[in-house]
């Protein structure tokens, strides 16, 4: 019986060990945790919030105010669907671009849709090699610029890529 009384007992400090390290630990993290936020709250730099003065609400004959009422939009500004396709070489890597075009004047659809289809079949005979790095993507925009201004003789002032994504 003793043997068991031992046994017994080892078990019992065991398990209140156990239960002392982890209230230690716990309570060690609070304080590491606490002593974290308030050191950032000292380390971080105090922003004001700029005062918002409120300016002429009515937008401009040439904008409109958007949905969200975040951004006002031009009406000469035209936005296409966006464009996936993969690319020449290597043909398992896929691009996907969003774009807008600044039109002169009153924006025309059709012009639009004929560039959308410019742009799809020029991103198609595109490799990964022609676009890497920051030069390529250079060379891209104005290729792709130059692509719109010849088919669109003139019409469309700019090209905005909004997004450019290759997987």
């Amino acid at each position: 019986m003793a043997l068991t009384d031992i046994e017994e007992e080892g078990e019992g400090k065991k398990k209140s060990g156990l239960i002392v390290t982890i209230a230690i630990v716990a309570v060690l993290s609070a304080i590491a945790g606490g002593g974290g936020w308030v050191v950032g709250g000292l380390i971080a730099p105090q922003v004001k919030q700029p005062d918002v003065a409120k300016v002429d609400e009515s937008p401009a004959e040439d904008e409109k105010e958007g949905e969200d009422g975040q951004a006002a939009v031009r009406a000469n500004v035209v936005a296409l669907e966006p464009i996936t396709t993969n690319l020449s070489y290597p043909s398992d890597n896929w691009i996907r671009v969003e774009v807008s075009l600044v039109f002169d004047d009153q924006p025309d659809n059709e012009l639009a849709d004929r560039i959308h289809q410019d742009i799809l079949a020029y991103l198609r005979t595109v490799s990964l090699q022609q676009i890497e790095g920051p030069r390529g993507f250079q060379y891209l925009r104005e290729d792709l610029r130059e692509r719109v201004k010849l088919r669109s003789e003139g019409r469309v002032n700019e090209l905005l890529l909004r997004t450019f994504v290759i997987e």
